[in-house]
């Protein structure tokens, strides 16, 4: 049997919206990963040139609280802007996240997630980081 990778991300079946489980070493590490899963699940293509950057900061309490805040901003960006984002620079210093993101704009989206739930959302430690399984509203 394959050995899982220290992070990653794999879609969970789901009766009417999508769910991802998402694993990592870190906090940082997981908020990427969570990114990165979403915006496969969407079928998501972006034009290679030019490259847009994008730099934000979100005050948290609980990481689960962090973790629908920035993928929410993903979503706000994806939908008014009409960006994507597939490099990440993430850093947390205390309850502070700063994201310094870039990407290009989306040729194409095959599917749109609406938003990033709260449903059952609990990061849990396990013995190689974190884990959580995110559920979005399509």
């Amino acid at each position: 049997m394959p050995k899982t990778p220290p992070f990653g991300y794999r879609e969970v079946s789901h009766t009417a919206d999508w769910e991802l489980e998402v694993w990592a070493p870190d906090l940082e590490s997981l908020l990427e990963y969570a990114a990165r899963g979403m915006f496969k699940l969407t079928d998501l293509e972006l034009v290679p040139q030019p490259r847009l950057t994008r730099e934000f900061e979100i005050r948290f309490n609980e990481p689960e609280t962090l973790l629908i805040d920035f993928l929410s901003e993903l979503i706000f960006f994806s939908e008014s802007e009409k960006i994507a984002f597939d490099d990440f620079d993430l850093s947390i210093q205390g309850n502070l996240l700063h994201a310094l993101l870039s990407g290009s704009r989306i040729k194409s989206l095959a599917k749109e997630i609406k938003a990033a739930t709260y449903h059952n959302l609990e990061i849990l430690e396990s013995e190689n980081g974190l884990v959580a399984n995110i559920v979005f509203d399509v």
